[in-house]
């Protein structure tokens, strides 16, 4: 079990790519953050970057308007 966004969810084994899939969020796009454990995870890990149980992951998406 992982922490998501500040939620509980199953995730713990995936990697990051797989998490934001299931968010439906684009790992492409611009203005896409992930941290781990309050650390940053870089783009390029994310492919391979595999989640811990227990882990505190923050997906971050900015937004354009005002």
């Amino acid at each position: 079990m992982i922490t998501l966004n500040g939620s509980p969810a199953t995730g713990d084994g995936s990697t990051i790519a797989q998490l934001l899939d299931g968010l439906d969020v684009p790992p492409q796009g611009r203005g896409v953050a992930v941290a781990v454990d309050a650390e940053v995870v870089p783009r390029g890990e994310w492919p391979t970057f595999v989640v811990p149980d227990g882990a505190v992951v923050e997906v971050v998406t900015a937004v354009q308007g005002g």
